[in-house]
């Protein structure tokens, strides 16, 4: 396919791509001090073929878990310099993954250089090396496949002419670019790294290649960039450890202060609501032997993204933004409801309740109780539907029961207790008891001890596990999907 962007990897200075330390807030921050071009982490194909897309209110784009975590987050003002790490070993789901993020990214790249087990075991990262068709077929599919530039980065072999036929291998596929880490896969930071290796690579191809590794023996300030680059003959430079350490490593001007760039990080992860163990991670790696001072030591026990803030001296900064976007998340809730009372279905009868499974009795839910009121007035059991609200990712379930809707007008955070919450609506406008433990004796209970094998629930989320009443499950996808921060953290 032919690319259409402008990404250029010739006299670049580049973020590498590092697991916990490439997300958003540490990109954003390098961008600032002068990256060209910035990686995120290494993030597995499996992993991103069970997200969906949403747009959200932080102005992000998340690519969200079906357990709501947000496994790629990214924005904007990154769009044209951010480059997908992946880990793949399958040209297939590789390009799915790519066909997800490509709108969202400036490129796509294939980790084959992470000597990591739990890489390698699955026929990842360096275990790829060492299958040079695997290899092909991944980068060839991808090539063609997508619009964006497709880069991959490697470890050296064991042999200079090994490393080198390798690469003009994958320079065949149609590449835009190769990173190369100058270690074998055996090797770690505190080996030398090859220069003379990334050299003859560089010599041997036409596209360019990216030399990666200097953290150790080279880059200590900005001036080694070039020093580096010139020692290896590459197009460009990725610096992993060094700006982990200290993402100004990027500005030609110099180091800044530590603490105004960790401050200035801190900003971003508050920003961008980033998990607080990922930011107290990432800022922990710039303190290093200042761990054991006050500061330090206040920030590894901090628990809480307000409790890092309050460590750097930032509480009001937490406050006043987790304000804003409270604000923000306030006013669009309602004109979602709004918009949910004038089209809701006049004729389905409303409440405003919540299923609490501490209100009843173990292995007992609302929804059993319908489903026996229905049996015993020979009813048809009981119909969900379901739908999933794109602005936060509530759900709000119907039940219909003889012909009639019920619903609750509160969405919950997941389909079984929105379920749960529809049945209560129905029972209650019915009048018929719901098993809550208020409501004294209960013979569902009875007939569970008389050994009839009512449908079991779990404990954990008082939840349906068999239970025989039909469902429809309509959930609310796409790529336009708005989605409220969880605030704070």
């Amino acid at each position: 396919m032919t690319v259409n962007t402008p990404l250029c990897f010739r006299g670049k200075k580049i973020l590498a791509p590092m697991v916990r330390v490439g997300t958003l807030p540490m990109r954003l921050l390098a961008l600032d001090y002068g990256a060209d071009i910035v990686y995120c982490e290494e993030l597995i194909d499996i992993k991103m073929l069970q997200c969906k897309r949403v747009i959200n209110v932080l102005e992000t784009v998340d690519f969200v878990a079906p357990n709501d975590r947000v496994v790629f987050r990214t924005c904007e003002r990154e769009r044209e310099r951010v480059v997908f790490q992946m880990g793949s070993a399958d040209a297939e789901r590789a390009l799915a993954v790519a066909k997800l993020v490509e709108s969202d990214v400036a490129g796509i790249d294939i980790n084959m250089g992470c000597p990591k087990e739990y890489s390698t075991k699955a026929s990842m990262g360096a275990a790829l090396l060492s299958d040079p068709d695997k290899i092909e077929s991944i980068l060839t599919t991808l090539v063609k496949g997508i619009c964006k530039p497709v880069t991959c980065k490697i470890r050296i072999l064991p042999s200079v002419e090994d490393t080198v036929n390798l690469v003009k291998r994958i320079e065949k596929t149609g590449i835009a670019a190769i990173a190369v880490h100058g270690r074998k896969k055996e090797e770690r930071p505190q080996h030398p790294v090859h220069c003379d290796v990334i050299k003859a690579i560089s010599e041997a191809v036409s596209i360019p290649v990216i030399a990666n590794g200097g953290s150790h023996d080279f880059i200590k300030e900005y001036a080694d960039i070039e020093t580096f680059q010139k020692a290896t003959a590459a197009s460009s430079v990725m610096i992993a450890r060094a700006a982990m350490w200290n993402p100004s490593v990027f500005r030609k001007e110099g180091f800044c202060p530590l603490k105004d760039v960790m401050q200035d990080y801190i900003r971003y992860a508050v920003r961008y609501d980033n998990h607080y163990t990922n930011t107290k991670y990432c800022l922990c790696q710039m303190l290093r032997e200042q761990l054991e001072t006050t500061q330090g030591k206040k920030l590894h026990a901090a628990q809480s993204t307000q409790e890092i803030c309050e460590a750097f001296e930032m509480g009001d900064f937490y406050e006043e933004t987790t304000a804003i976007f409270e604000a923000k998340k306030a006013s669009l809730e309602t004109k979602v409801q709004d918009e949910d009372d004038q089209t809701e279905d006049p004729d389905v009868i409303k409440m405003a309740v919540r299923f609490d499974k501490r209100e009843y009795p173990p292995q007992i839910t609302p929804k059993m109780y319908l489903l026996e009121w229905c049996r015993k007035e020979k009813h048809p059991q009981p119909v969900y539907e379901t739908v999933q609200r794109p602005l936060d990712r509530l759900f709000c379930s119907v039940v219909t029961v003889a012909e009639r809707k019920y619903r609750s007008t509160l969405w919950d955070k997941s389909k079984k207790l929105a379920e749960q919450a529809a049945a209560i609506v129905c029972l209650r406008a019915l009048g018929v008891p719901e098993g809550k433990l208020c409501e004294g004796e209960n013979h569902l209970i009875n007939k569970r001890k008389r050994g009839d094998q009512e449908p079991l629930i779990s404990r954990d989320h008082g939840e349906d596990l068999a239970e025989p009443s039909h469902k429809k499950a309509n959930f609310i996808e796409g790529t336009s999907d708005v989605n409220v921060p969880k605030m704070p953290r």
